[in-house]
């Protein structure tokens, strides 16, 4: 299969290029194809969200396994009709504060839902994307998309056609390229039917900013997360739920402490690791101690710009993997807003060690 590059730019969507692309990838998703496109968050891998076959070609594209669920994406609340059957006051009071936005909310699926969305659970993820590119595709398709992130499954999420391509060429119809996501993250992920409600996965909407809106919510917590290889017994309940996840090639070594520890901490853990290629998720103003000097350094951005430390985030993973680094090291942010994103992530993807 050869897949199709389709450039869009976000800025101009009424260009007959732009226009002829968006129409050329709508048409295969209509048709049951695959199409990555960007999203504000990562770049996504849809499909038909209400075609059986379709969606399970994105499990075949990614080899993800069939006990993890996929996000449904909508360009607009209309489109949940015939996808959810109920929405709770509280729920709609979300959408009208974060949608469109990286805001994933599980709802009560229809049997129009086929069980390889859901994983054969009773709630769907939905929500609707901020990118103009996303909501014009969708708009255009004429049906809701279903994307998981456009990547191998357990790899590292995408946030340029480029990531997309290192992973998924020749095994998708089309990629949508609009230059690279803009918050680095994924959604957050939050059960609507749940009482309080509960964020199986940390994302762009803090819990901070959904307290504001609908009071107390509770955050999953689970136990050890498995290797990849290992299957559940049962669908997940939500998507980037105990799972070892986007993890680069490299093995990475996470790194706790304050800000003005941070270079003492990094140089502690490169003597550790002497011999090996090493890379280092380093942030702007952190002094590069002699220990870590002839490392391969990702600028991050600055340390107190956790919105910047998200943009960057799968960025500097696949640039340290693609320098042939052997061992990366990364600094975990503090658990305050989008933080507690990053590090939800970056444990999930160094969990190994």
């Amino acid at each position: 299969m050869k897949t199709l590059r389709l450039k869009v730019d976000a800025e101009n969507l009424g260009t007959p290029e732009a226009l002829e692309a968006l129409a050329r990838a709508a048409e295969i998703l209509r048709g049951g194809g695959l199409v990555a496109f960007p999203t504000e968050t990562v770049y996504g891998l849809g499909a038909n969200a209400l075609d059986k076959a379709a969606v399970e070609r994105i499990f075949e594209a990614k080899s993800r396994p069939a006990w993890d669920p996929v996000i449904v994406h909508v360009a607009s609340q209309a489109m949940l009709d015939g996808l959810v059957k109920q929405i709770p006051e509280t729920a709609l009071k979300l959408m009208e504060a974060f949608w469109p936005g990286p805001l994933t909310l599980l709802l009560k699926r229809t049997q129009a839902v086929p069980d390889a969305v859901t994983a054969g659970r009773p709630l769907v993820g939905v929500r609707m994307p901020a990118h103009p590119v996303a909501l014009e595709l969708i708009r255009r398709a004429g049906v809701p998309v279903a994307a998981p992130s456009a990547n191998r499954f357990g790899h590292v999420s995408p946030t340029t056609a480029g990531h997309v391509l290192d992973d998924l060429d020749g095994r998708i119809d089309a990629i949508v390229d609009a230059g690279p996501t803009m918050r680095g993250v994924e959604s957050t992920v939050l059960d609507a039917m749940a009482r309080p409600m509960m964020i199986y996965r940390p994302g762009a909407v803090t819990a901070e900013q959904i307290m504001e809106i609908v009071g107390p919510v509770e955050v999953f917590r689970s136990g050890p997360i498995p290797e990849i290889c290992e299957t559940p017994t049962e669908g997940l309940p939500s998507p980037g739920v105990g799972i070892k996840h986007y993890a680069p090639r490299a093995r990475l070594v996470l790194v706790e402490g304050r800000r003005e520890e941070i270079g003492k901490r990094l140089a502690e853990a490169a003597c550790t690791e002497r011999g090996e290629r090493l890379g280092v998720m380093l942030p702007d103003g952190i002094a590069a101690a002699q220990e870590i000097a002839g490392a391969e350094i990702y600028a991050w951005g600055r340390w107190d710009e956790p919105e910047t430390l998200a943009q960057g985030l799968y960025a500097g993973l696949r640039a340290l993997d693609a320098a042939g680094c052997t061992v990366i090291l990364c600094p975990l942010p503090q658990m305050e807003g989008i933080g507690a994103a990053i590090r939800d992530r970056l444990l999930k993807a160094g969990s190994r060690d």
